[in-house]
């Protein structure tokens, strides 16, 4: 029987268009959480992504920490989005301007996803965006909210999405919600490269980083503790009968919960996690590739060259 040639991983190429509209007060972390997991994508995989960046009154914005933003042009020369953030800041009651704002957004994100990040979801809803939607808002406001725009059905979730319009509060919600994203339009895998920039680092105890950015916001507590333990044995791979053994769980039903949660199955979640590792040590320098391909679990570099290639379709760099 002839054996078919395996079909390298292929991304999709379509250009990626992002509009940023900042307001006075913006938070930048809030910015940094939704932007860079993009930018990581786009440097790491050779995506066409850019952005433009654009104000209310097309003149420069402070945010909350007083670092001043220039806009990249006014917002009539702008090209409409494929993907729109919208991020509030600390000013963002002011209803004199909701109709003027409105002409100017609706060409601008008539056929975009539209996320609204901390008080985004205020500046949507004054202009009547959201009427008849769910979404959600950082916590504090969230009282206050409801009984500004009866209309809108909010809920207290870190995260929602109706439709289009994808609404959270907090920098960390937004984190959540850009690598679900990622997750969505590029892949499990795309989304485990981007998350692993964000991690929380337990590499002086275990030699290696436990991504748990990486996962969907809605990550079940099983699979959280099954990727501990993959995590915890990057540098000496098991089983994963043992992994499973280890979970507490029958290897079908450990089988099954990857392909539900992430769509790909144990064996090679758990290498890619070896991967991002060796990126990572990549990264930042002072390793040969064959140290590297040991802490990461491969026989040497070739391995590890090999493998990458495999899964990710380009040069280990």
């Amino acid at each position: 029987m002839l054996k078919m040639p395996k079909e390298k991983p292929k991304l999709p190429m379509t250009r990626l268009n992002i509009t940023v509209f900042l307001f006075d007060a913006f938070s930048n972390m809030v910015l940094a959480c939704l932007l860079e997991p993009l930018r990581v994508v786009r440097d790491q995989h050779g995506l066409d992504i850019s952005w433009t960046i654009l104000t209310q009154t097309d003149l420069p914005v402070e945010s909350s920490s007083g670092i001043a933003v220039t806009p990249d042009k006014p917002k009539a020369h702008a090209k409409p989005a494929d993907l729109a953030f919208v991020i509030g800041g600390d000013v963002f009651r002011d209803t004199r301007s909701a109709s003027d704002l409105r002409r100017s957004l609706d060409p601008l994100i008539a056929n975009a996803t539209v996320i609204a990040a901390d008080t985004g979801t205020w500046i949507l809803a004054r202009c009547g965006y959201l009427e008849g939607r769910k979404a959600t808002l950082h916590w504090q406001l969230l009282d206050e909210f409801a009984e500004t725009f009866p209309q809108v059905d909010v809920s207290s979730d870190r995260v929602v999405r109706d439709g289009r319009f994808w609404t959270c509060g907090t920098a960390a919600a937004a984190l959540d919600l850009m690598l679900d994203y990622i997750r969505e339009r590029f892949g499990p895998a795309v989304a485990l490269d981007a998350g692993a920039m964000f991690l929380h680092d337990n590499a002086r105890r275990h030699g290696a980083s436990y991504p748990a950015q990486s996962l969907p916001f809605n990550a079940s507590p099983k699979l959280a503790r099954v990727l501990q333990i993959m995590s915890e044995t990057l540098e000496n791979p098991v089983s994963i009968a043992r992994l499973a053994e280890a979970a507490n769980m029958p290897e079908r039903s450990f089988h099954r919960l990857f392909l539900r949660e992430l769509q790909m199955p144990p064996g090679k979640y758990y290498v890619l996690l070896r991967l991002a590792r060796a990126r990572e040590l990549a990264r930042y320098g002072g390793l040969t590739r064959g140290e590297i391909a040991l802490r990461c679990g491969f026989a040497n570099a070739s391995t590890l060259a090999r493998s990458f290639r495999k899964h990710h379709g380009s040069a280990f760099v």
